[in-house]
């Protein structure tokens, strides 16, 4: 999979969002938030083809957190991420 170049992080008022651009600019109706473990995951794999076991490495390289629940964690992340067309 990967992530929709379509999309761009931008931050305001402190919060991380993703919003669609367009031809004509951006679609302000459709905006998603990232916490800090999303956004980690979003920047390391723009740009490239990924699996759940590319984030499954990069959430156990990055948190103190085991295989089994890192893997539970990155298919939450990829099914939020397909649910809002984020990734492709």
């Amino acid at each position: 999979m990967r992530i929709n170049d379509k999309m761009k992080v931008r931050t305001v008022a402190g919060e991380n969002i993703v919003i669609m651009q367009d031809a004509s600019g951006s679609d302000m109706t459709r905006v998603v938030a990232l916490n800090e473990s999303a956004l980690l995951l979003y920047n390391a794999l723009a740009g490239r083809e990924f699996e759940v076991d590319d984030i499954v490495r990069l959430l156990t390289e990055e948190y103190e957190v085991n295989e089994t629940d890192a893997r539970k964690d990155a298919e939450a992340w990829v099914s939020e991420m397909k649910k809002n067309a984020l990734v492709c």
